[in-house]
């Protein structure tokens, strides 16, 4: 597992350098397509990374114009992260670098296969973070 998933990363990698992404900065933008406006930290513990590293992912991404950050309507410090037109063409270019490192990968394994790989992967996950079970 621990190959597969330095091999799979590597391409990962790969692939958004070429549209001037960094694989954090991927995730965040992912889960600002899913999700209104979560916090820093929300984005930081889905990344695996830092509060603080997140949050130097957060000014990168608003001075490229990614994302914007706007003034939470109750007022207070916190922000809303949200996705800027520029964020979402750019997010959907990477999707779909990452779509062909997927096809490559599976592309020897049948539909039924993948199929139990799906599923076996998703109970590997569950088991791995209980609060996810059904």
């Amino acid at each position: 597992m621990f190959r597969l998933e330095r091999r799979i990363r590597a391409c990962l990698d790969e692939a958004l350098a070429r549209h001037g992404m960094t694989t954090t900065g991927y995730m965040a933008l992912s889960e600002l397509r899913l999700r209104d406006a979560p916090s820093s930290a929300d984005l930081a513990r889905i990344a695996f990374v830092t509060p603080q590293a997140m949050n130097l992912v957060i000014r990168d991404l608003e001075q490229r114009g990614l994302i914007r950050r706007d003034p939470h309507p109750n007022g207070g410090r916190a922000l809303r992260t949200r996705l800027t037109p520029k964020g979402l063409r750019t997010l959907r270019r990477c999707d779909r670098s990452l779509d062909s490192i997927e096809a490559v990968m599976l592309a020897e394994i049948d539909d039924p296969d993948r199929t139990t790989l799906a599923e076996a992967l998703i109970r590997c996950a569950r088991a791995l973070h209980p609060d996810t079970r059904p």
